[in-house]
């Protein structure tokens, strides 16, 4: 068959549609950048709501809470935290274990004074 007498396609010729996953997957990326966001606001808001409330403690669960939203979502938070702690080795003292497997994935270290 050669071309002059080859059938001409009456259609158009699109190409597929995307699959759904890749909206999905731009959707997740989005909503986790989003979340770790919003942690990294709670951290921030719970040192002056600490202060205002010392009786009541707000500001602890608040900053718990944002700790754990930043170093789940987000890798650029779970880097930064780690680089706080390195050089604050008091503050993964004081952290309980169960955060430390939860958001970092690892046990405390030991630090020697």
């Amino acid at each position: 068959m050669t071309h002059e007498t080859a059938p001409l396609l009456s259609q158009p010729v699109y190409l597929p549609p995307k699959p759904i996953h890749i909206l999905r997957n731009g959707v997740n990326v989005a909503a986790r950048q989003v979340l770790a966001v919003s942690g990294l606001g709670m951290i921030a808001l719970a040192i002056p709501v600490g202060v205002a409330t010392p009786f009541i403690p707000v500001g602890l669960p608040m900053a718990i809470v944002g700790v754990v939203l930043l170093g789940r979502n987000a890798v650029w938070g779970r880097r930064w935290m780690e680089g706080v702690m390195a050089r604050h080795p008091r503050l993964e003292r004081m952290a309980p274990n169960w955060l430390m497997r939860s958001v970092f994935g690892r046990e405390k270290r030991v630090v020697s004074e």
